[in-house]
């Protein structure tokens, strides 16, 4: 398969998928493709419906396959910012926010990806459930905003505020981190908690999560007073 991200701020990702070859996306993503694309719609399970439920996607994912021929297809974001293309392999799976997952190769698995620490999950901003990206071939993930990557050593450590952590390195440990003082807590603008990242492995983070976002707008919005 063969691809180009076109578009930022608002970017698609175009495929060029040869006869056969099959792309899998979460129902609805679909913004564009040629005839000869087939379309068939699975959930793979109850353990695999619901896993995809918790980590923030439809329970139902779509397999495009091109018949008959080459075919394109192409996968549009659903918030201004980044999509991303990654290469997974066995040795290598990757940590995504909940929502990141946009479309891939049959040979890529989405799973869940549980926090090991309760506090991480409640309190860290990303919520006590991931995505988890394993297997091989490429994947597409949206990403709110631009991007910074890190390459985190073992043992290195990066403190992040809510919300903006993309995607990770399986590698990488997250936890949670309390804002120490009264002062800070009670006049600092910033939430009570800040996620901390421990490499080893690359961290992706992301300059607008769209938490923040509806934040910076809900003030703005007109309110029913009815």
């Amino acid at each position: 398969m063969k691809y180009e991200i076109k578009g930022e701020p608002l970017p698609v990702v175009i495929c060029a998928v040869e006869n056969g070859e099959t792309v899998v996306c979460e129902a609805g993503a679909m913004s564009w493709m040629t005839p000869n694309m087939s379309m068939e719609t699975s959930g793979g399970g109850m353990g695999k419906l619901f896993g995809r439920a918790f980590a923030g996607e439809s329970m139902f994912q779509n397999r495009y396959t091109a018949q008959g021929g080459n075919g394109i297809i192409a996968f549009a974001a659903s918030f201004p910012g980044s999509i991303r293309a990654l290469e997974i392999t066995p040795d290598k799976p990757v940590i995504v926010q909940k929502r990141g997952f946009l479309a891939s190769e049959e040979t890529v698995e989405m799973s869940v990806a549980f926090q090991k620490k309760m506090g991480s999950g409640f309190f860290g901003g990303e919520g006590f459930v991931m995505q988890k990206l394993s297997g091989h071939g490429t994947a597409f993930v949206e990403i709110d905003g631009s991007v910074l990557e890190y390459e985190l050593k073992a043992g290195q450590q990066l403190i992040v505020s809510t919300g903006h952590l993309a995607m990770m390195d399986a590698s990488v440990s997250i936890d949670v981190q309390q804002i120490r003082g009264v002062k800070n807590v009670l006049f600092g603008g910033e939430s009570l908690f800040n996620t901390v990242l421990t490499g080893p492995g690359r961290v992706v983070l992301q300059t607008m999560p769209i938490s923040s976002f509806i934040g910076q707008i809900a003030p703005m919005l007109p309110t029913n007073n009815n």
